[in-house]
C-alpha cells in the first residue's frame, strides 16, 4: 500500500508542476495579447492636426509609417515619450527620416462673414 501512496504523491507533484508551467506560459502570452494597438496608444499624445499628418503618411508610405507608429507607441508605453506631439513635430520627424509627406493645402480668406477660397477671391475681385 505504501508503494501506491508514493506513486500517487509523485503523480500529484507532477501534475502540480505541469499546471505551474502552463500558468507561466499563459502569463508570458498575456502581455502581448493585452497590449493596445499602436494607434490606440498614440491617441494619448497626438494633438491638433497630427492625425492628418499620420494618415497622409500612412497613405503615402504605409510600411515605414506602420513601423514608426509601433516605435512611437513603444516609447509612450515605456514612458520615454511624454506630452503632446503636434502635427509640425510629426511632420518634422517624417522629413528627418527622408519621408516627404505631402499634405493637401488650402488657403482661405475670411471676408464678409464667410470663408472663401483664394481662387474665388481672385475671380470676384
Amino acid at each position: 500500500m505504501s508503494e501506491d501512496a508514493e506513486l500517487e504523491r509523485l503523480k500529484f507533484r507532477r501534475m502540480q508542476e505541469m499546471q505551474r508551467r502552463l500558468l507561466e506560459q499563459e502569463k508570458k502570452k498575456e502581455p502581448n495579447q493585452k497590449q493596445p494597438r499602436p494607434r490606440e496608444v498614440l491617441k494619448t499624445i497626438l494633438v491638433g492636426r497630427a492625425w492628418e499628418v499620420l494618415d497622409a503618411a500612412a497613405a503615402q508610405y504605409p510600411e515605414p509609417t506602420r513601423m514608426l507608429e509601433a516605435e512611437l507607441a513603444k516609447l509612450v508605453r515605456d514612458g520615454k515619450l511624454k506630452g503632446p506631439v503636434t502635427a509640425e513635430q510629426l511632420l518634422w520627424l517624417f522629413r528627418s527620416l527622408s519621408l516627404d509627406v505631402r499634405l493637401d493645402t488650402k488657403i482661405q480668406v475670411y471676408e464678409s462673414g464667410e470663408l472663401k477660397s483664394l481662387a474665388d477671391k481672385f475671380r470676384r475681385g
